[in-house]
């Protein structure tokens, strides 16, 4: 797409002296105009404008608003990306509301000042950009491995680096980290960047089945094996074949199984229940767990032989609470999902709830975030989710604010880079806003990011 292309504004109004006022005020962009809902659409069609101011009175009843309500409805459902501006009377705020509700970018009153109006079209413009560039990356990522994982965090994004240099490695991989940090997103992830991508990815966790039949769902049985067996049944290892088997909450794994699981890493061939035949099978292993497997190893309730194994890549993975900005990030993630699963498009999170979920310490870390915002999503009652709607205190802005006690430069630097990554996450990426949060201009934000090596 070309600038001009991006640049690209539409203005739909009847009255023509407004819509040479509304040009004249908006000379630096590109600008088409209709006067009519039918005209406005076949504009849409043929230009894709990135913003559009829009009045609610057209014609055929130009007093009244349903033919305003109509074509946004239909501008959004053509063109969901296009941020609309409404116009609106001095008395019509329901109906600007009725309008951000539906999908509508922002709205002004008439009379407007041609400055704010210049600010809100600018802004507009920014934020299309800013999605269709994140768009642009999603789509020329789409066959990286970890594009399911969101962050911002740097002790995360060394994790993902890591999973990338080890997945061709054939190592083994064990993941530590409490419940909920993404372990089994992190191992996909590494099945997906390895040369065995194109086979199967097997998960089973060794905690959620009867002690009794784990070995029959690792190892498999054969017919006649025990009561039931009717017919010979490949196990988790066997189907794994050629793919990658991960072995979630290795720690709860059952000692007799251990020595078992050790005979096959060793050996590569396993044998079904009531079997007598070697069966040779390739499989790459990774292992999770939120234990500490060393602690185990000298309370004798982990095999050490087994753990060093198991343990030839160990990562560890940060909680929630520890991963600087993620939070909100990935709050902004699920609010977004969870609106178009519940067909509420345009609801977002308010100021509170932001402040709220940087301040919470989140013991269950993102399932426990993800549930929080499904619920709230469902339960909220305007366009936003707020800290009620989570349940979650909001601090106080004395507490919640960051601050220095030593001038260092290192000090300050580490700093600037907390304040920007989480002003980043706050805004969901959203760079003008971040700037006005931190109290700088967009150039100087730039700069900061440069300057501290943030992209």
């Amino acid at each position: 797409m070309s600038s001009d292309k991006a640049a690209q504004l539409m203005v739909v109004e009847d009255d023509l002296a407004l819509q040479k006022q509304i040009k004249w005020s908006l000379d630096q962009f590109e600008v088409v105009t209709a006067d009519d809902r039918e005209g406005a659409l076949t504009q849409l069609r043929r230009h894709a404008p990135a913003v559009v101011t829009m009045d609610l009175g057209l014609p055929p009843d130009a007093d009244g608003v349903g033919e305003g309500f109509r074509l946004l409805e239909q501008m959004l459902a053509a063109a969901p990306q296009t941020k609309v501006i409404v116009l609106t009377g001095q008395n019509g705020q329901a109906n600007a509301l009725r309008a951000v509700a539906m999908g509508a970018y922002d709205f002004l009153a008439k009379p407007f000042e041609p400055e704010m109006l210049n600010l809100t079209v600018e802004r507009a413009f920014r934020l299309h950009a800013l999605q269709a560039e994140n768009h642009r990356l999603q789509s020329m990522r789409q066959a990286e491995t970890l594009a399911g994982l969101l962050t911002r965090d740097p002790g995360m994004l060394r994790v993902c680096r890591t999973i990338e240099k080890v997945a061709n490695s054939g190592a083994t991989v064990m993941l530590l980290g409490e419940s909920g940090t993404g372990k089994e997103v992190l191992a996909r992830g590494l099945h997906q960047s390895s040369n065995r991508k194109d086979e199967r990815f097997v998960a089973i966790n060794c905690a959620a089945i009867p002690e009794n039949l784990l070995e029959s769902e690792l190892f498999g049985y054969e017919k006649g094996a025990f009561t039931g067996a009717a017919k010979t049944t490949l196990g988790k290892i066997e189907t794994a074949n050629g793919g990658t088997l991960m072995l979630d909450e290795i720690g709860d794994l059952p000692m007799p199984l251990q020595a078992k699981l050790l005979r096959f890493l060793q050996e590569r061939v396993i044998e079904r229940v009531g079997g007598r035949q070697e069966i040779p099978v390739d499989v790459r292993i990774v292992c999770a767990t939120h234990q500490d497997l060393k602690q185990l190893t000298g309370e004798g309730r982990f095999r050490e032989d087994l753990y060093y194994r198991l343990a030839e890549i160990v990562v560890d993975i940060p909680p929630l609470r520890e991963r600087l900005g993620d939070a909100a990030l990935l709050a902004h993630a699920f609010a977004k999902r969870f609106s178009q699963e519940q067909g509420r498009r345009n609801l977002s999170l308010s100021e509170d709830a932001l402040r709220a979920i940087e301040a919470h310490p989140w013991p269950g870390n993102i399932r426990e975030l993800e549930n929080c915002v499904k619920r709230a999503v469902i339960m909220a009652d305007g366009t936003q989710v707020t800290a009620d709607d989570l349940g979650l205190a909001v601090p106080d802005v004395e507490q919640d604010a960051m601050s220095l006690t030593l001038d260092l430069r290192t000090v300050r630097d580490q700093a600037e880079k907390k304040a920007v990554i989480a002003a980043m996450a706050r805004t969901n990426g959203n760079v003008l806003k971040a700037a006005e949060l931190l109290g700088v201009s967009r150039p100087t934000l730039y700069d900061l990011m440069h300057r501290l090596g943030l992209k």
